[in-house]
């Protein structure tokens, strides 16, 4: 079973974001497990409160993602960029110097917009990160899902036509590119 790290952009409870991360998990292939890791305790980065004893939800974090096999990042895109909740993590996870969580882990990235653009900032200010933190990020397929308001019913479900079947495909490519990076 290759265990992987879901990061969600978005904090708020009922977000689009968080429905479109729980849809892709239940297109996966069987052979992932996903752990919603939470990114909305983690104080801002803070050198100073990186010391033997550092926040408790920043221990947390670290050991979750250290446990992982890979990561996945679904997140909204936020003034033609990424939140800022995420780039915290990325930072959290980053520390102390040469103790980063992130090395190696094979990445992948769905961002989602209201808008017909689909997070392309968003999308591709992450990867900008990821190549410095050693993290090997899927390139192909790219995954920019627009009109993300419109994309679920009541209940969750993927309701655009094609959506859903780009989604599976896109999560069977992913699962490809993990197993060939761990």
């Amino acid at each position: 079973m290759t265990r992987i790290a879901l990061l969600v952009g978005s904090l708020r409870k009922d977000s689009q974001t968080l429905k479109l991360a729980k849809a892709l998990t239940k297109l996966a292939p069987e052979s992932m497990e996903f752990d919603f890791v939470e990114i909305g305790d983690l104080p801002f980065f803070n050198e100073d409160l990186d010391t033997d004893t550092p926040p408790a939800s920043w221990t947390r974090f670290r050991n979750e993602i250290k446990a992982a096999d890979g990561v996945l990042f679904v997140t909204p895109e936020y003034n033609r960029s990424l939140p800022a909740a995420i780039k915290n993590a990325l930072d959290v996870g980053s520390r102390p110097y040469g103790a980063s969580v992130w090395g190696g882990k094979p990445a992948g990235i769905v961002t989602a917009s209201p808008s017909g653009i689909g997070g392309f900032g968003a999308n591709h200010h992450l990867r900008q990160p990821l190549v410095f933190l050693d993290m090997p990020a899927m390139q192909q397929p790219e995954a920019y899902i627009g009109n993300l308001w419109n994309l679920f019913d009541e209940e969750g479900k993927i309701v655009t036509e094609g959506t859903e079947d780009f989604l599976k495909s896109w999560m069977e490519a992913y699962a490809a590119w993990v197993k060939a990076h761990i």
